[in-house]
């Protein structure tokens, strides 16, 4: 029987609150490979999205994720407070051990253009978007002192590829860990640890209706909009030991779409 390619590996994904989300499927992409899994979700931000909240969800996917035989654990946490990821990672380093893959999956977008931005708006998403992804980056890098390497992999958008209008706020932060991406791969490569950013493009993952679907169709050429499972299994491969060469990586895993 061939070993799963993540056995004996811990893994942090944070944003893991909607049954349609990208989230969840990296959890199940992970435990599926044999890593125990620490995730975290935030159910007062999902209240005040359209999809709302679905807070039965974390139970469940727990759940779900221990059938495949992997430790599981999760915890509600908002990564805006500037505490959180010294508590996230106390919390897994006491429950599950050394993590040495992290996924920075959770987000906090509003959808504004330049009529409507403001400071508070901003503060927001650099918030969660910026600083909570740098400070549990660097705080994961600074703890993983095994020797044996880890991976970070940073969830991005398509600001890459052109301008986006009508979201400047989350595109300006998303921006910036793309940047942090690549600069912070140079400075952990000596430790084994690698860090790319995987943007997955538009995803069906509840937030699209019937009308939306209509309009992003044509722009992928395969023919399909993208489902979760596709940057689940980019990310799974990602988080593996076949994946130890890659590293300060943007990598569009959108099905060639364009805008």
């Amino acid at each position: 029987m061939n070993r799963l390619r993540l056995q004996g590996k811990i893994a942090i994904i944070t944003g893991v609150s909607r049954s349609k989300g990208i989230g969840s499927a990296i959890a199940r992409a992970l435990a599926s490979e044999g890593a125990d899994v620490f995730f975290t979700y935030w159910c007062n931000y999902d209240q005040h999205q359209p999809h709302g909240a679905e807070n039965e969800w974390p139970a469940l996917l727990s759940a779900e994720l221990r059938t495949y035989g992997v430790r599981v654990e999760s915890m509600e946490l908002d990564l805006a407070n500037s505490l959180s990821p010294v508590r996230l990672l106390d919390e897994v380093q006491q429950l599950l051990g050394t993590p040495n893959i992290l996924v920075n999956n959770a987000t906090h977008c509003e959808e504004v253009d330049f009529q409507t931005l403001s400071t508070d708006i901003l503060r927001a998403h650099c918030d969660v978007n910026i600083v909570g992804t740098c400070m549990l980056s660097v705080e994961f890098a600074r703890r993983l002192n095994t020797g044996a390497g880890g991976r970070i992999i940073n969830l991005v958008s398509g600001q890459d590829k052109g301008p986006m209008p009508g979201n400047l706020a989350y595109v300006a932060t998303k921006g910036a860990i793309s940047a942090f991406t690549v600069s912070l791969a140079a400075e952990l490569a000596s430790l084994k640890i690698t860090v790319n950013a995987v943007d997955p493009g538009p995803t069906d993952s509840g937030w699209m209706d019937d009308s939306i679907k209509q309009f992003l169709l044509p722009k992928f050429p395969m023919g399909r909009i993208g489902q979760p499972d596709d940057a689940a299994k980019l990310i799974g491969f990602l988080a593996s030991d076949d994946a130890q060469w890659i590293t300060g990586q943007i990598i569009h895993s959108d099905g060639g779409f364009w805008n």
